[in-house]
Formats: C-alpha cells, sequence, structure tokens
C-alpha cells in the first residue's frame, strides 16, 4: 500500500504536466486529434525523462543493505517506469483520441461557476469579449 501511495502521488505529476499542455493545444486548435498529438510529442521527453530520474534514484534502493529497502525500491522503480510508458504515453493518449471532445464537456452551470486561470496570462480584453459573446442570445449581432 505504502508503494502504491508514493507512485499515485508521482504519476499525478506527470499527468499534470501532460494534460496541462494537451488543454493549451486544444484552446489553441480546438482539435482534440491534433492537441493529443502535439501535447503528447511536447511532454513525451520530460515525463520520460523525469521517469528515468526516479527509477534510477528508487533503482539505486536495491544496493542497500536492508532487504526491506531492496524490495521497496524494486517495487517503486518498476512501478514508476510502468506508470510513464504504459499508462502516461499509451492509455491516456489513447483514450483521449477515442473520447475526443468529450474529454472537454464541463456542465454548463459548473461552468459558470469555475474561475478561468490562463497559465501563460491572458488578458483581462480577452476574457470579457469571451464572456460577452457567451452571454449575447442566438443569433444577435454585436456592435
Amino acid at each position: 500500500m505504502f508503494i502504491f501511495a508514493i507512485v499515485f502521488g508521482l504519476s499525478m505529476d506527470y499527468e499534470v504536466f501532460l494534460l496541462s499542455r494537451i488543454r493549451e493545444e486544444y484552446d489553441r486548435t480546438g482539435n482534440n486529434a491534433t492537441a493529443v498529438a502535439d501535447g503528447l510529442a511536447l511532454t513525451a521527453r520530460v515525463i520520460t525523462a523525469a521517469a528515468l530520474i526516479m527509477f534510477f534514484v528508487f533503482g539505486s534502493f536495491v544496493l542497500g543493505p536492508e532487504v526491506a529497502l531492496k524490495l521497496m525500491g524494486l517495487g517503486l522503480a518498476i512501478a514508476v517506469i510502468i506508470d510513464a510508458t504504459v499508462v502516461r504515453m499509451v492509455l491516456v493518449p489513447a483514450t483521449m483520441e477515442l473520447l475526443g471532445d468529450w474529454n472537454w464537456w464541463l456542465p454548463k452551470w459548473l461552468d459558470r461557476i469555475l474561475p478561468r486561470v490562463h497559465v501563460e496570462g491572458g488578458s483581462l480584453e480577452d476574457e470579457l469579449a469571451e464572456l460577452e459573446r457567451e452571454a449575447q442570445p442566438a443569433g444577435a449581432s454585436s456592435r
């Protein structure tokens, strides 16, 4: 159970990094397939490098004298590699590709109450213009 808790925490870091990049691409292009492909292409090296670093760090525990430490290190090393390669580089992008635009579905009531956060920093004018477009009834023309 201890190994699962540690690997779960480490994998969330990879997941947030991957999904935030995919979301940025989706916001930019509006195309889910392009967003998944570009997001994965831009983050794959970083995620793989981070996983390899963790693999070697945890793998070094195997060199220690205590059996419990060796088991923990081996379990964590294998779990991190499996998570980064199979889950983050294969299963998540494949699932997102299959789901298409359903990846980004959000109930209207929740979309209204959630704050809009721009990681790269967006202008307030762009945000206000978007809110005005959403508030206009269908068929109304803007001035």
